[in-house]
């Protein structure tokens, strides 16, 4: 499992790493409207999915808000914002941030993308800071966790990755 501390101190990941070149795992998130979608929603094209703690806190925001304002530039891109922040939460934040552009998806009821992907953070029932690109595929192209979680990811390498994925 990739080694990760959230402020400094050593956390516990949930699930297995995944590595590029893996079939992408299917999970079961809530969309803001409270309606359950898979990856199957997203057959047939490259996924950005950019994985949050909470959007209530700095980095969360400065991450989402990147990503919204390089999805435009992304054709082609379906860009996912993961947390485990409720639906209504999620909601509210993007519409008082203009967040058109980025799609956000919570985990909280049951942490189905969390375990698949190897993202929950068992101490605290947050998912850690990562970004993994899939392919159209549903191959995984790009992974990146970031080794402590109140920092950013390569946005640079994550964006790239993506324009690259077919």
């Amino acid at each position: 499992m990739a080694n990760v501390t959230f402020k400094g101190e050593k956390v516990t990941l949930v699930g297995n790493e995944l590595r590029v070149g893996q079939q992408a795992p299917n999970f079961t998130v809530l969309a803001n409207d409270l309606s359950e979608v898979t990856l199957k929603n997203y057959e047939d094209s490259v996924k950005l999915i950019s994985v949050i703690p909470s959007i209530d806190t700095g980095v969360c925001d400065a991450q989402t808000r990147r990503f919204n304002e390089e999805a435009s530039e992304l054709d082609g891109v379906n860009v996912l914002t993961v947390s485990m922040d409720l639906p209504f939460a999620q909601r509210r934040w993007c519409g008082a941030n203009g967040i058109e552009n980025v799609e956000t998806l919570s985990d909280h009821r049951n942490a189905s993308f969390g375990e698949a992907y190897g993202v929950l953070i068992q101490e605290l029932r947050l998912l850690t800071r990562a970004v993994f690109v899939v392919d159209r595929h549903n191959k995984v192209s790009y992974v990146e966790y970031v080794s402590e979680a109140t920092n950013h990811p390569n946005y640079e390498a994550a964006i790239q990755a993506a324009k690259e994925a077919k």
